[in-house]
């Protein structure tokens, strides 16, 4: 039988009066009796808790506010006090709820009250989060498991997304999204052969870089070049803005004959490289800039059926760069492959400039008709994007 509304709260009242008096057990005597009615009531088992707590009984405590998540199961406040109540007997399952605690929406304002709680929380959720991925980790190591270095970096990774030190980010292509290709943040380096090859060069493409940037027919425009009235928020601080830089080799498919030029070398390179070549979109190659202290906000790229490559040229320190849940810093002459539309960005926390070459690749899973296809549907779209 359920208590009716008005009968719950004169015993929650009592029972207020009660502890307002200093009578703890009265208050718990109250809130016990009414308990057996089995009210529907988040506040009333939240209260029950809270007199079982301070009565020193926080098992019991864990038993009521189960009963308040019952009803309401997403409930911030009472996933707290739960967890911290499992922390209060140093139960092992402590971790895990204050991370079930902070995956939901916080009352807003927060109260005051709340602060150390939750500083608390985020300690313990990342102490339980590095200990199942150490665990996750010998578990594997001792299954003899033969793991390849691209398959360890996998496991690797499954294991952090069990313990939801990272998630899962997809590929979210805003103008081409062709079906069914692997979702890779970097792709493995094995994969392309030549990266030794690009590597090597580049000493001869830094030299290149500079005397196409110090000469005085390069054309050197901003990264960002999307019209004012297009809805691009991200991009308000860096569209048409110098901070974001490109010194373009080749075009969406035209090369640029003043920049090129003074590029023998890496204009060599790339035209072994495996470039989409799609007119008005791609290939796409430059010099990317990127002036001191600048960030470029998180976004995606326009087409998933081509990888970007990156060579770093001139990398001052602290210069890092995220895709997904991978994050690296930059390194001058280690080159990368990445999946642009998977959300990435950027930023050059130092004092002087970083620069990069960037060039375009067919995703290798596309076999040649597949390419075909893709080259026929993009061209008849016609959609005015940006190069890359």
């Amino acid at each position: 039988m359920n208590l009716l509304a008005p009968d719950l709260a004169q015993r929650i009242a009592a029972a207020d009066r009660a502890l307002g008096a200093g009578n703890l057990v009265q208050a718990r005597h109250i809130l016990e009796e009414a308990a057996r009615l089995d009210p529907p009531s988040p506040d009333f088992w939240q209260r029950l808790a809270t007199v079982r707590k301070m009565g020193g009984a926080p098992i019991l405590a864990v038993e009521a506010i189960d009963r308040a998540l019952a009803l309401t199961p997403l409930d911030f406040v009472n996933l707290l006090m739960r967890a911290h109540l499992l922390d209060s007997v140093n139960h092992p399952d402590a971790g895990e709820a204050y991370g079930r605690a902070l995956a939901q929406p916080r009352p807003n304002p927060l109260p005051p009250m709340f602060l150390q709680t939750i500083a608390r929380a985020e300690a313990m959720w990342a102490q339980h989060q590095h200990s199942l991925t150490e665990r996750l980790g010998r578990a594997v190591e001792a299954s003899g498991a033969d793991l390849t270095p691209a398959e360890r970096r996998r496991a690797d990774r499954f294991a952090s997304n069990i313990a939801h030190r990272t998630r899962t980010y997809h590929s979210e292509a805003t103008h081409f999204a062709y079906p069914g290709l692997h979702e890779f943040e970097f792709h493995d380096p094995e994969g392309f052969p030549w990266l030794s090859e690009l590597e090597s060069l580049t000493p001869t493409i830094r030299a290149e870089m500079n005397t196409v940037a110090n000469a005085p027919d390069a054309a050197l425009v901003p990264y960002v070049k999307y019209n004012d009235s297009e809805p691009l928020a991200q991009w308000r601080d860096l569209n048409h803005n110098r901070d974001w830089t490109a010194i373009h080799l080749i075009e969406r498919g035209v090369t640029v004959g003043p920049n090129a030029a003074h590029c023998p070398v890496t204009m060599d390179f790339l035209a072994r490289m495996d470039q989409p070549q799609i007119a008005g979109c791609a290939a796409n190659a430059m010099f990317s800039l990127l002036a001191p202290r600048t960030h470029i906000p998180p976004h995606v790229g326009v087409a998933n059926f081509r990888l970007l490559c990156h060579l770093p040229l001139i990398v001052p320190n602290r210069c890092w760069f995220r895709v997904g849940n991978d994050t690296r810093d930059f390194v001058e002459g280690q080159s990368w492959v990445f999946d642009d539309t998977i959300e990435h960005e950027a930023k050059n926390e130092t004092d002087h400039l970083r620069v990069i070459l960037i060039f375009d690749l067919w995703h290798p899973d596309l076999s040649p008709a597949e390419r075909t296809a893709i080259q026929a549907a993009v061209s008849a779209a016609a959609f005015p994007v940006g190069a890359l």
